[in-house]
């Protein structure tokens, strides 16, 4: 429910290996969510092979990180996070909030944001792979049952070996409308991708950096 590919500029993934390593892990729904554009979404919805491809969108508000599903158009960054809520569900979107109390992560969602939100959010990410603590997954866990919130599972890879990391089982569903009460119903499975993946992302991103300035 969670993944960043080349288009990402903090990953250098190639949709084409995204792919290949999406289909390996043997995943049947990826939900795709680049920040703040969705090409790469579109693009590896036409690379797919064996499994669907949810275009979203991990969109930077000014109130933090907020996550768009089910989207047909990019969201612009830098708004608030009402504004970025409701553009969501324009379109007939969903709206899922991404690894709320992280402690390794600038641009999480504040608190302060999150607690005036979250009755107009759809699903709060419960589980992410690269959580450096896990205690922050479980305070999300919590935050979500105590409100009745569904709960989104993502590995947010960056990388092709973090695909398949972390996934939530659900039921089979055909759409957006009976896609959250699948989440209801799911089972988290995953694995914390460790400490080290944090500064191989920030390699990642100072690559692309310079090789724009070279450009």
């Amino acid at each position: 429910m969670h993944t960043h590919c080349e288009f990402s500029p903090d990953s250098r993934t190639p949709i084409a290996v995204q792919a290949l390593a999406m289909k390996v892990a043997g995943l049947d729904v990826v939900c795709a969510t680049d920040h703040n554009t969705i090409e790469g979404a579109l693009r590896l919805q036409e690379k797919a092979d064996g499994f669907r491809v949810i275009i979203g969108e991990e969109i930077s508000s000014r109130d933090g990180e907020i996550i768009g599903l089910f989207l047909t158009s990019a969201i612009p960054r830098d708004l608030s996070g009402e504004e970025t809520i409701a553009r969501i569900h324009d379109q007939g979107g969903l709206v899922s909030v991404p690894h709320p109390f992280s402690h390794n992560r600038i641009y999480h969602i504040r608190r302060d944001a999150l607690d005036r939100l979250w009755p107009q959010i759809d699903a709060l990410e419960i589980f992410n792979a690269r959580e450096a603590f896990a205690a922050d997954n479980r305070k999300a866990a919590a935050y979500a049952k105590e409100r009745n919130i569904p709960g989104a599972v993502g590995s947010d890879a960056h990388r092709p070996w973090e695909i398949g990391r972390a996934w939530l089982e659900v039921d089979d569903f055909t759409g957006r409308d009976d896609f959250i009460e699948a989440l209801r119903n799911g089972v988290v499975h995953g694995r914390l991708a460790g400490h080290g993946i944090h500064f191989q992302t920030r390699y990642d991103k100072l690559r692309k950096w310079l090789a724009r300035r070279r450009a």
